[in-house]
């Protein structure tokens, strides 16, 4: 992490869940961090944690090239995480324009941007398990991208979009695909754990927008962190390389209500409406090849949950 201390790094979505637990990270670690931002939540961990103090912000949409353009030439930014997206699969399905245009040309704009500018050393672009769409259950790096809708759709080209700058522009950039992250400071209720540490505090009814039965993998928001903070330091001998990140549990909606009650000691009502549209039954990502540099994931899924637990019980979001 010494190696952080004074380097100029840019960070879309840095407002956001994840994003806001990088920053925080950077700018420990004594990073000069410039984060792009549409509008600020009052209630987000990026504000109560006081990051938009320790940062410069900058206000900027994704979608407007030149904007980007001047904020990397005029910050001289040398790292770049892009994590900013259009990132609800149910908001992708009702507004694919935005999605599409946010999540596909937003990430060209970015490569380009660092292309042209002449000072990024390191990029790290954001995708998703969802990249890989449906075809099978467990996915390694060479897996094919066939994402089918909007969502799904929208990250599997913005990370052929990635690989194609990569080869053809030689860009120093490393593609990560996530499996599902949670922890503290997700206001979007609509994902599950969100959902169940809410209705583990307030007895309300969780809706299952499933059938109970479809599995993710469930990482932990410091996990992510670390892993980006490994991979930034490895960019030179990794560029043009995609990494799965994923944590140990992989496990079923129902399966994780039940074992969250047990870890959090709390009834949990919930209701199955299968109403879901489109969403991957069942998804695992190997991470075999991040292990191999030395990577792993540090929390337990009963350790994660009452971390994010104990921080809704003091920061409620409904």
């Amino acid at each position: 992490m010494n190696t952080i201390k004074g380097r100029r790094i840019l960070v879309t979505g840095g407002t956001g869940f994840v994003g806001s637990h990088l920053v925080d990270a950077l700018v420990t670690a004594g990073a000069r961090v410039v984060v792009p931002y549409r509008s600020l939540d009052p209630f987000s961990y990026f504000r109560t944690r006081g990051l938009d103090k320790k940062v410069i912000l900058a206000q900027c949409d994704l979608k407007d090239r030149r904007r980007i353009v001047d904020l990397v030439t005029k910050y001289e930014i040398e790292d770049i995480f892009h994590l900013g997206a259009q990132p609800i699969v149910d908001t992708a399905y009702t507004n694919p324009v935005e999605t599409i245009e946010t999540n596909v040309m937003g990430t060209t704009h970015i490569l380009d941007a660092a292309w042209m500018s002449g000072t990024v050393k390191r990029i790290i672009v954001t995708s998703s398990d969802k990249a890989y769409g449906k075809s099978q259950e467990t996915y390694t790096e060479e897996s094919p991208l066939l994402g089918d809708h909007p969502y799904e759709a929208s990250k599997s080209a913005a990370d052929m979009i990635t690989r194609a700058y990569a080869k053809t522009y030689n860009a120093p950039v490393v593609l990560v695909r996530f499996g599902n992250i949670y922890g503290p400071g997700d206001l979007n209720q609509s994902r599950i754990i969100p959902g169940i540490i809410q209705a583990a505090l307030t007895g309300d009814v969780l809706p299952i927008r499933s059938d109970g039965t479809f599995v993710r993998d469930y990482v932990y928001v410091d996990d992510v962190v670390s892993a980006y903070l490994f991979l930034i330091e490895r960019v030179e001998s990794q560029a043009g390389t995609v990494f799965n990140i994923a944590g140990d549990t992989t496990i079923s909606v129902i399966d994780l209500i039940k074992k969250a009650q047990r870890i959090l000691g709390v009834k949990i009502p919930y209701r199955i409406e299968n109403s879901q549209k489109n969403e991957i039954p069942y998804q695992h990502l190997s991470w075999e090849k991040i292990r191999t540099l030395g990577w792993k994931p540090e929390y337990a899924l009963s350790d994660g949950l009452k971390e994010t637990y104990e921080w809704y019980k003091t920061n409620r979001i409904g």
